[in-house]
């Protein structure tokens, strides 16, 4: 079985401050059910909490989709975080440390992609963004598909 889903995947809107704070409590809760360690909880909330954070700010809003994955013994968390904002118009530029269009230290997404296992933007000018984060609990074994 290749990234199956535990449970229907949940979603949780990203309108305001406090839809940031519950998509933070609802991953760190996710996370520890399927088994993840208190450090790993904690990076995982952190990449959740900033790409919460971009949705609302750069994307003027939207929703995240969580889904809990197994594959074989392992099991993980897929985070999608989508709005229908203005887009990135230089994935490659936004992915590099230090830029920034929101005044931020530009962290943002390349702080996020060093917290997970797996990071994927898929963006267009105009049309909205989709930034997919998944990551494995450790200590499990880990998907046969996935990163070490």
């Amino acid at each position: 079985m290749m990234h199956a889903p535990l449970a229907p995947t949940t979603r949780l809107p990203i309108g305001s401050d406090a839809d940031l704070a519950w998509v933070r409590r609802q991953v760190r809760q996710a996370a520890a059910d399927i088994g993840f360690r208190l450090v790993q909880q904690t990076k995982l909330v952190t990449a959740a909490s900033e790409l919460a954070r971009n949705t609302l700010v750069h994307g003027g809003g939207g929703h995240v989709e969580m889904t809990l994955l197994r594959d074989g013994g392992a099991r993980g968390v897929r985070l999608s975080f989508i709005d229908s904002g203005p887009g990135i118009r230089d994935v490659e530029l936004a992915m590099t440390d230090g830029y920034t269009t929101g005044g931020g230290l530009g962290l943002g997404l390349s702080g996020a992609k060093r917290l997970v296992r797996e990071l994927v933007v898929d963006s267009r000018p105009g049309q909205g963004t989709t930034v997919t984060v998944t990551d494995w609990a450790t200590g499990l074994p880990t998907p046969r598909t996935g990163a070490p």
